[in-house]
Parts: structure tokens; C-alpha cells; sequence
């Protein structure tokens, strides 16, 4: 009898999946169960065959149809099932579901419940793994109707551009959702596409786990070995709904049947029968597999829910608490020897990175026109890469979920990536990767991974609708996320600094006037100087109205007080520096003194964070407050491009001043 060891062993992982899979099934359709959960029948085959050409250090990145992948990775099937209905012995401690299986230990890095999003953070751990040349191959596991979204399509670029070391895997079972795949394509072999990225494009019957096997061998040596990507589509028909209990209106029950003939759990069953193995040994892998099925879903049984504790653990590094303001008591004051430089905004910028760059291996810059000779938009970036190489210095296609992705994907391996995002305003594009992804991964993972990312980005003026927005509210209404805004060159370099270090995603947001100010140069503290995140600045001292103002709103708060000074009006001016952490303590302690606030921002007032602080001082402050709380924000509407408009629609001194004399016409 010839060596059957490979075949053994993939008959054992679609045997385990597929006994899985109907214990999921059968607990549910009983009422045993109550959870949402996606069926893995007929696709067996396709994860076992590709993990078994994996080593057991190469990483995978997988979709909400989960239970296939994971299993064949080796996740533990109580951990894996725990999650799936939400209880504390899961991978996430039951916060993620099935859209948050996370077992970094053996190689699976994340999930995600956000079709084809998990492509581009695929390219981040691949690249990681070609930085540190440590042979590592990633796979990024998706659905064929993942082929139509836009994120896929800019990550397939990317890893050929880059040669990255990553297979991408599809699992066509026919149907995408609810839809034929006939119906959202005209391709027919959606292996095809790769040729666009001039890649390898592979198409396999995913029913049969040994040609699964072969195909996925032949990408990972190639990945393994420097060849770069392949696109590897394993053909399945999906033998049940998109989800459990879908009624499957668009299944044609013959295709079906026909497709039930050739299920890979038989096949793979006949195969060791024609290979001489007896059927008392294939009995025996049958009843050790349902013995371990049934162990793993009793110890679930057994297992508890999590606790009202868990609600905010694992949301930042180190805290258990709503997390949004800054920790008590505040954090330290930053020192410095005394020496300083005369730099300008832009300048603090690039000597921070700079001395990152030089410090730290981990650090690594990806943005579009980063590289020498153009430096960046503003050259905040000018010099790195001639000077640290453009391993590290990496220029981007226009993709911006490519970049972030790549970001989240190398922060999760271990680097400290700081991807730009050249405007604020393309929020939009990339939203997906930095709310649902950066932010959510320690809570979902329960703390099995983190995403010490930095994102920078730019709040423009006079340039319209769609390169004009302040959006931190955006952020804000995120947890997960931490925000900075500098408006001076020590605090750009200080605050950056912290942000390189820190354990959570931070997005540090600059301000297009400030990076242009070429000849306002200001004293930067030398050397390892850091400002911590959450500790507010007290700009100028006041006595009768106090002025919280951040960005490109602090020198016209500071003017406003300039001129109020001249009315005899002493304004107290405090820039959080950090609007999460938000140093509320600071603020509080102003206005219990002056009994007045006023808050100014750039960003549309309605809903604003100057909303937020409102509510929060006047929480901790009523009974101190001479007057109600007064705001001053952008109009209603997009930001215009007629500087005579914008004038109007954006805060200037005179507006916060104007907003400081009604708060004292009030008290």
C-alpha cells in the first residue's frame, strides 16, 4: 500500500469540519442554539487541502463564513464554537462572533465580517513577513462574491507590485449571497482576473481536497520562495443557504443533488478506500473526531457567559473603563533638557519620523507620493526614503484601503507602520479598514492581537466640499481609535512621538495652514521629547471665559482672546491637544474658575464635539455655570470653495469672539 499519510490527514480535517459544521447545524435547527451562523457543507475540502501546504507558522486572514478555515488552522473547536455563541470560553471571550475568531498562536490572524476587507490587511502581514525574510507565507481567504469589491482589486495590485508572499485564496461555491454568480460576472474563471495583475491565476475543483492540496502547494512555494501572489479560486457548490435558515429560493434543487454526490467529506472517504485503507481504520478517525466534536461542544455547554466586566475590557491597552477621557490623575508634564531647534510644523513632522525611522526596525511609512523626489504633499516625508530606504519608506498606488490595510495587517505582525492618509476627507474611501478593522480588533480578538498603527492625515482650507471637511467626529463616535490634533511644532513632534509608541491606533490629524507655514518656526524641545496623550494645554490664562479650541481653531482663539483683552475681558484658552483621550479634568478646573465656556471648532456644529464637551461640563459644572454653554462651528453646510463663502461657513477670531461676548451677555 503506497503512503497514504496525506490523505489520512485531509480526511480527518473535512471529516472534524464537517462533523462541526452539522453539530452547528443540528443545535440550532433544535433550538439547542441561538446564534447567526454560516454553513461550511460542501467546501471542506478547499481549507483543508490549502492548510495542509502551509507551514504551522504561516498566517491566515479569513472571512465570517469561518468555521472551514479555522478548524483546518487549528483552532480548538470548543474555542472556536464558545465564540460562535458568544460565550466566555470563545476565541474572543464571545465579543466578536463569528466575525471576530482570532487565534494568532496558531497562525489565524484575524477575521472579518466585512466582505473582501480582509484582502488588503492580508498584504500587511505578508509584507511584514518579506521585511523580516522569515519565510512566512499568508493566505487571505474570501468568497467569490469578494471579487466585486474594490478592496480586493487594489490588494491584488499591491501584492504584485510588491511581490508580497501571499496566496490569495477564493472560494467560489456559485453564489454570492443569494445571487448567481452568473448573474454579478461575466468572467468565467474568476482565476482570470489575476492576469490584470500579472499573477498567477489558478482554478481547482474545490471538492477534491488532494488537487486543492496540489494547487495550494504550488502558490505557497512560489509565495515562499519570492515568486510573489496567486490567485487560487477552489470551485465548490454551497450545499446550503448563505446562512442558516435561508430558504434557498435560488438553489435549483438538481444542481444541488448533483453537487451532493461529489461532496469532498465522500470523496475524500473513497479515495483512502482505494488506496487499500481498511475501513476499521477509517471507522476509528470517524469516532475519534465525533468524540472530540461532542467534547468541545459539552465543554461549551458548560462554559459561562461573560461577566458585565468584559463590556470594555480590551477596548484600549491597559483599561476597563468607557475609555474615552483621559486616565486619572492626568498624565505627567513632558519634560526636555532645555535644548531646542527653530523648526516649522512640516519640519517637527519629518524630524519625528525621522528619528523613528532610525530608532525603530518596526517603523515603517506607506503613502501616496511619499518617496523622494516628492516628499510627500507638503514634505513632511522629504529625505526618508533616500535616507532609510524605500523598504521603509514605502510610495502607494492610490488605494487608500490598500494602504490601510497593509498598515493593519503589518501593525498585527508586530510593526509600527504609519500609513498617510493625505486629506481627512478621504475618510470615506478607506472608513471600513480604520472603524471596522484598527478599531475594533483588540476588543474583537479579546486581546489576542492589537493595532499599534499611526495614521497620519490633513484638514485642508480653501480647496471645496471634498478636501476641506473636518471629520474627527467621525473618529470620535468610534471606540477603538484615539485622536490627535497638534497646533504647534512641539506639540506635532511631542504628540507623534507618543503616538509612534503607543499600544492602540491612533490618527493624528494635521492642518494644511500650519504645514504650509514655511517660515513660522517655533522652538522644538531635541531629543526623545513626548507629549503624553490625553493631557491638555492651558495656552493662555484667563479669569473670565473659558476657551477650549484645537487645531486649525487655536490661533484664532488666541487672537480672539488677544482682542477681548483689549475689552477688558480675561479669556482662558485651553488646546486638549487630544481629543481622545479627552482631558476633561482640565477643562473642568478652568471652568469652575471662570463659570463660562465656549467651544470652537472648524468641523459642522451640529454634532460636533463641541457637543460632547457641552454635555460633559455641564454634567460636572452646573451648578458652577453663570451662563449655559455657548459653541461655535461651521455652518451647515459642505465647505465651500469661494474664500468669500468659506469665510462665512468656517469659525474665525472674530466668530469666537463674537461667541465669547454672547456666553457674557447670558451670565
Amino acid at each position: 500500500m503506497s503512503d497514504t499519510s496525506l490523505e489520512r490527514g485531509l480526511y480527518r480535517t473535512v471529516r472534524r469540519i464537517r462533523c462541526f459544521d452539522d453539530r452547528m447545524r443540528g443545535g440550532i435547527a433544535k433550538g439547542e442554539f441561538l446564534c447567526s451562523y454560516w454553513p461550511v457543507e460542501g467546501q471542506e475540502g478547499i481549507s483543508a487541502g490549502v492548510v495542509a501546504a502551509l507551514e504551522p507558522e504561516d498566517q491566515m486572514v479569513i472571512t465570517y463564513r469561518c468555521a472551514a478555515d479555522a478548524i483546518a488552522k487549528g483552532v480548538r473547536m470548543d474555542e472556536l464554537a464558545g465564540e460562535l455563541l458568544g460565550r466566555s470560553i470563545g476565541t474572543s471571550g464571545g465579543r466578536g462572533g463569528a466575525m471576530g475568531i482570532s487565534a494568532p498562536d496558531v497562525g489565524l490572524m484575524a477575521t472579518t465580517g466585512i466582505v473582501g476587507s480582509g484582502a488588503p490587511i492580508g498584504n500587511g502581514l505578508a509584507l511584514a513577513a518579506q521585511l523580516a525574510d522569515d519565510g512566512r507565507v499568508v493566505v487571505a481567504s474570501f468568497g467569490d462574491g469578494a471579487t466585486s469589491i474594490g478592496a480586493v482589486h487594489e490588494a491584488m495590485n499591491l501584492a504584485s507590485l510588491w511581490d508580497l508572499p501571499i496566496v490569495f485564496l477564493c472560494h467560489n461555491n456559485l453564489f454570492g449571497e443569494g445571487t448567481p454568480v452568473e448573474e454579478y460576472t461575466r468572467s468565467t474563471r474568476l482565476s482570470d482576473r489575476a492576469a490584470g495583475y500579472r499573477m498567477p491565476g489558478v482554478t481547482v475543483d474545490g471538492t477534491d481536497a488532494v488537487a486543492v492540496y496540489e494547487a495550494a502547494r504550488e502558490a505557497v512555494d512560489r509565495a515562499r520562495s519570492g515568486g510573489g501572489p496567486t490567485f487560487l479560486e477552489a470551485v465548490a457548490f454551497r450545499l446550503n443557504g448563505h446562512y442558516f435558515g435561508d430558504p434557498c429560493e435560488y438553489v435549483d434543487p438538481g444542481e444541488r443533488e448533483a453537487a451532493r454526490a461529489k461532496e469532498p467529506v465522500g470523496r475524500m472517504r473513497k479515495r483512502l478506500e482505494e488506496a487499500g485503507v481498511s475501513a476499521a481504520e477509517i471507522e476509528n478517525i470517524d469516532s475519534e473526531v465525533d468524540a472530540e466534536v461532542e467534547g468541545a461542544f459539552a465543554a461549551v455547554g458548560a462554559s459561562a457567559e461573560p461577566s458585565a466586566e468584559d463590556l470594555y475590557g480590551d477596548i484600549y491597552a491597559g483599561r476597563s473603563d468607557p475609555g474615552c477621557l483621559a486616565s486619572t490623575p492626568r498624565p505627567a508634564a513632558p519634560v526636555f533638557s532645555g535644548e531646542t531647534d527653530d523648526l516649522t510644523y512640516a519640519e517637527a513632522i519629518n524630524k519625528t519620523l525621522d528619528d523613528a525611522l532610525a530608532r525603530d526596525d518596526r517603523v515603517i511609512l506607506l503613502g501616496e507620493d511619499i518617496a523622494d523626489p516628492v516628499g510627500g504633499l507638503f514634505k513632511c516625508t522629504a529625505g526618508l526614503s533616500t535616507k532609510h530606504g524605500r523598504d521603509r519608506v514605502r510610495p502607494t498606488p492610490i488605494a487608500e484601503q490598500a494602504i490601510m490595510g497593509a498598515a493593519i495587517g503589518a501593525a498585527l505582525a508586530g510593526m509600527r507602520p504609519v500609513p498617510e492618509l493625505m486629506f481627512v476627507d478621504f475618510l470615506a474611501v478607506c472608513l471600513d479598514q480604520i472603524a471596522n478593522h484598527a478599531a475594533k480588533m483588540r476588543y474583537m480578538s479579546g486581546g489576542r492581537v492589537h493595532v499599534p498603527l499611526t495614521i497620519r492625515t490633513m484638514v485642508g482650507v480653501e480647496s471645496g466640499a471634498q478636501h476641506s471637511q473636518s471629520l474627527e467626529a467621525w473618529l470620535l463616535h468610534t471606540p477603538g481609535l484615539k485622536v490627535v490634533i497638534p497646533s504647534t511644532p512641539a506639540d506635532a513632534k511631542g504628540l507623534l512621538s507618543s503616538c509612534l509608541e503607543d499600544p492602540d491606533p491612533c490618527v493624528f490629524i494635521e492642518s494644511r495652514p500650519m504645514l504650509l507655514a514655511r517660515k513660522s518656526r517655533e522652538p522644538v524641545p531635541r531629543g526623545d521629547y513626548r507629549v503624553p496623550l490625553g493631557l491638555a494645554s492651558v495656552r493662555r490664562e484667563g479669569s473670565d471665559v473659558t476657551v477650549v479650541a484645537w487645531g486649525l481653531e487655536m490661533p484664532s482663539a488666541l487672537e480672539a482672546a488677544e482682542a477681548l483683552q483689549g475689552e477688558g475681558v480675561s479669556v482662558e484658552v485651553i488646546d486638549p491637544r487630544t481629543l481622545v483621550p479627552f482631558d476633561l479634568e482640565t477643562v473642568v478646573e478652568s471652568v469652575r474658575r471662570t463659570r463660562r465656556l465656549v467651544v470652537a471648532h472648524r468641523a459642522t456644529q451640529f454634532c460636533g464635539f463641541g457637543a460632547e464637551i457641552a454635555a460633559l461640563v455641564t454634567e460636572a459644572c452646573f451648578r458652577d455655570l453663570a451662563a449655559p454653554v455657548e459653541r461655535v462651528g461651521g455652518g451647515y453646510a459642505p465647505v465651500p470653495r469661494a474664500a468669500s463663502l468659506e469665510t462665512v461657513h468656517t469659525p474665525r477670531a472674530s466668530t469666537i469672539a463674537d461667541g465669547v461676548r454672547r456666553v457674557l451677555a447670558k451670565s
